[in-house]
């Protein structure tokens, strides 16, 4: 089927920086979206960037301006730059990718497995 796997998590200090990046494989017939999600510790999961079909962008309010996603839908894969990260910025990072297969199922949410970003001094 389809495999999402995500790098580039760590520790960093806050004011730092990190790039993180995530690549689809298998059966993929035609992205519709890429994103990126976070999750803090005890808090929901929440939309922090996408890029969609057609080239759009939009970010969470609280990553405008410090956050840059980017990616090519042709090579399957997003990416997201992280710049003036502060310690409310950590989180596990979870890339999600809305795409349909080559198999006669509808278009599905396929989720990388989380990589983890600190931001402490």
């Amino acid at each position: 089927q389809v495999q999402v796997v995500e790098s580039g998590g760590g520790l960093v200090q806050p004011g730092g920086s990190l790039r993180l990046s995530c690549a689809a494989s298998g059966n993929i017939f035609k992205i519709f979206n890429m994103r990126w999600y976070r999750q803090p510790p005890g808090k929901e999961r929440e939309l922090v960037a996408s890029i969609f079909h057609l080239g759009s962008i939009t970010y969470g309010d609280s990553v405008k301006g410090r956050f840059i996603i980017s990616g090519d839908m042709a090579k399957n894969t997003v990416y997201l730059q992280m710049n003036s990260l502060k310690p409310e910025d950590t989180a596990v990072y979870y890339c999600n990718f809305y795409l349909e297969t080559y198999s006669s199922d509808p278009p599905s949410d396929y989720w990388g497995q989380g990589t983890q970003v600190f931001v402490s001094s």
